[in-house]
């Protein structure tokens, strides 16, 4: 895979790869010293003691240091496993018990293991692994382990995803069936390097093509990310949903004279929200679907638009159904989406979790856990969850994981959660409880913030009389919806 991703350095060495857009400048990488890096990080993790095999549990800030250490780690055959620098201590220890990591690449402002759990580099460490010579591809078959990320579970727990070397080439269905992206864009993630979604999108894709990767410096705001965005001369934007509604203001029309369109993907983006963009823009958003089990698979593009309201058609090369009871639903009826499991994309499985595992598949067939229809053309709209989970800024989030974390504050009776559009195009998560006397919520908001990552802390908490509850005490978590009083 970072052969694969790095082929570019061999055709145009002095190509810029990588640039760190900030307002005083930039950090950059050609295609030639992004390889250099990383292939002498690589070096740099077998000299630390790590073999083919050893994961190593990424816990870095939001530089280029990140997607250097991810592919260094891969490119010898070691399993990164890139996570999220808003996870708590308490999060991050769960995870070490799951992974058994034998090092974890550690930024000091950033939440680390408990102290004794595994071998720790530091940034500064890591840096100096660049300038090694560089290591030997750890070629492989390309149904092996390459990485793992995390999502949450239906249980409430999260699931390590584990992803194979062959994820990559699925990501190839993209490039037109997506982005409409070549060799000569310049593409601008907003998002940070440890999300999967600038992984992949921001990073991995534009480099196999051999085209240029823009990201934004940490706690960049919406006012100057647009500056940097023409200053750099983006071709191509991609953003979650939230994003866009920070950078668009009332009648005030965007300046990007370069830019060619747009990309989101992480939640569903309403048409309101893509109707403002193209007006103040005079560019498109084109919007995917996929969750991180499998890459995208359902997207809109350039040469293929979606219809009002339709998340897109399925990428030439996927196979999607929308499956019933019985099997795939005739069209226009709705069902579960679902990808053949045979799509190289397809996650290998959840560490640890053979049964859960095995329950995301109906014969030939991964199911999503979304409910959609297809019509006659392939649009594909989305209709609704099946299950409970919930979206906080693009992550899926389990109710039960919040939950777990905050049963046990002095006081509480009972508590559920779930999300809440609290107007057009904002979604927040919200605590509903029940308690024999008042209790501090700013207390509970705080005893939130020290057990889950920031995007998984509810926004709000309400007190009620009774939890709804259905004929056999079973919570009737969507009734909840409609008892929000802000």
């Amino acid at each position: 895979m970072a052969q694969h991703v790095l082929g570019a350095a061999s055709r145009t060495p002095d190509k810029l790869a990588l640039a760190v857009m900030a307002e005083t400048g930039m950090t950059p990488y050609s295609y030639a010293a992004l390889e250099a890096a990383v292939r002498g990080t690589g070096t740099g993790l077998l000299r630390a003691g790590m073999t083919p095999g050893d994961i190593l549990l990424l816990r870095l800030g939001n530089t280029a240091q990140f997607p250097i250490a991810y592919l260094g780690a891969i490119a010898v055959g070691i399993v990164p496993v890139p996570t999220s620098s808003q996870l708590t201590q308490a999060e991050v220890d769960a995870m070490v018990q799951t992974l058994k990591p034998k090092a974890v690449a550690q930024s000091a402002s950033v939440s680390a293991p408990t102290a004794g759990a595994c071998l720790s580099l530091s940034e500064a460490e890591l840096h100096a692994m660049q300038a090694l010579p560089a290591c030997d591809y750890d070629m492989g078959p390309p149904e092996r382990l390459a990485y793992i990320i995390y999502t949450s579970g239906t249980s409430g727990q999260a699931r390590a995803v584990q992803h194979a070397h062959r994820a990559i080439w699925a990501r190839q269905m993209m490039f037109q069936g997506w982005y409409g992206l070549t060799s000569e864009d310049r593409l601008c993630h907003a998002g940070a390097f440890n999300w999967t979604f600038t992984l992949g999108t921001g990073l991995m894709d534009p480099w196999t093509l051999g085209a240029t990767a823009l990201i934004a410096q940490d706690a960049t705001p919406p006012e100057a990310l647009l500056t940097l965005v023409k200053q750099h001369g983006a071709t191509v934007f991609a953003a979650a949903p939230g994003v866009y509604r920070k950078l668009l203001k009332p009648r005030q029309p965007l300046d990007l004279p370069q830019l060619r369109h747009a990309l989101s993907a992480g939640e569903k983006l309403s048409e309101t929200l893509r109707t403002r963009w193209r007006d103040a823009s005079g560019t498109e958003i084109y919007e995917a679907y996929g969750m991180s089990e499998c890459s995208t698979f359902i997207s809109a593009s350039p040469t293929t638009r979606a219809a009002h309201g339709a998340l897109g058609t399925a990428q030439p090369g996927r196979r999607v159904a929308l499956l019933g009871p019985d099997g795939p639903v005739a069209q226009g009826e709705v069902g579960e989406i679902a990808v053949h499991r045979d799509d190289p994309g397809l996650m290998l499985g959840y560490l640890g979790a053979k049964q859960e595992t095995e329950a995301r598949f109906d014969g030939q067939w991964f199911k999503t856990g979304d409910l959609g229809r297809m019509d006659a053309q392939g649009q594909i709209y989305y209709e609704a969850r099946k299950d409970d989970m919930m979206n906080a800024g693009g992550y899926r989030v389990s109710p039960l994981e919040v939950e777990a974390a905050l049963s046990d504050f002095e006081g509480l009776s009972s508590l559920a959660v779930t999300d809440v559009e609290i107007k057009e195009d904002v979604r927040i998560i919200v605590g509903f409880y029940t308690s024999e006397q008042p209790i501090d919520e700013k207390a509970l908001q705080r005893h939130a913030q020290n057990r889950l990552a920031g995007y998984k802390c509810p926004r709000h908490f309400q007190r009620l009389s009774a939890l709804p509850l259905g004929p056999n005490n079973k919570l009737r978590r969507k009734a909840l919806k409609a008892l929000i009083a802000i």
